[in-house]
């Protein structure tokens, strides 16, 4: 019954700091932005390679996210680079770290983690 992920929602603290997060740095293309006057909200819709992946939102004073230890819901993010050194090269430029580079013992395929300003883990896996 179900064809594929449609996409995954992510709420922010700053929603400025986010989405030039999202857009500029990692590279997602604005579908569309709107302002839900009556909650306050931003929602902004992002294609990767044209395709409709995630959904950035804003509220006002959300709670923070627990991610260590972690918690039970979403782990993470994941997305599929061709060149995990490039994006750690490019990851660099705008000052942020990846975790060292790790190969997964069941597919030996590289992989790494970053953070979103929100501390929501993104992994970076080489395919």
């Amino acid at each position: 019954m179900l064809k594929s992920i449609h996409h995954v929602a992510v709420i922010c603290s700053d929603y400025a700091i986010s989405k030039k997060f999202y857009t500029e740095i990692l590279g997602l293309e604005v579908i569309q932005e709107v302002y839900r006057q009556e909650r306050h909200s931003y929602k902004l819709d992002l294609a990767l390679n044209g395709k409709y992946v995630l959904e950035l939102f804003s509220f006002p004073n959300p709670p923070e996210r627990k991610s260590f230890p972690e918690a039970c819901g979403l782990r993470h993010l994941a997305f599929e680079v061709a060149d995990i050194n490039a994006i750690i090269e490019q990851l660099s430029r705008f000052h942020i770290s990846a975790e060292p580079l790790r190969v997964d013992p069941y597919t030996g395929k590289k992989f790494t983690f970053i953070s979103d300003p929100d501390k929501l883990p993104i992994e970076f896996y080489e395919f």
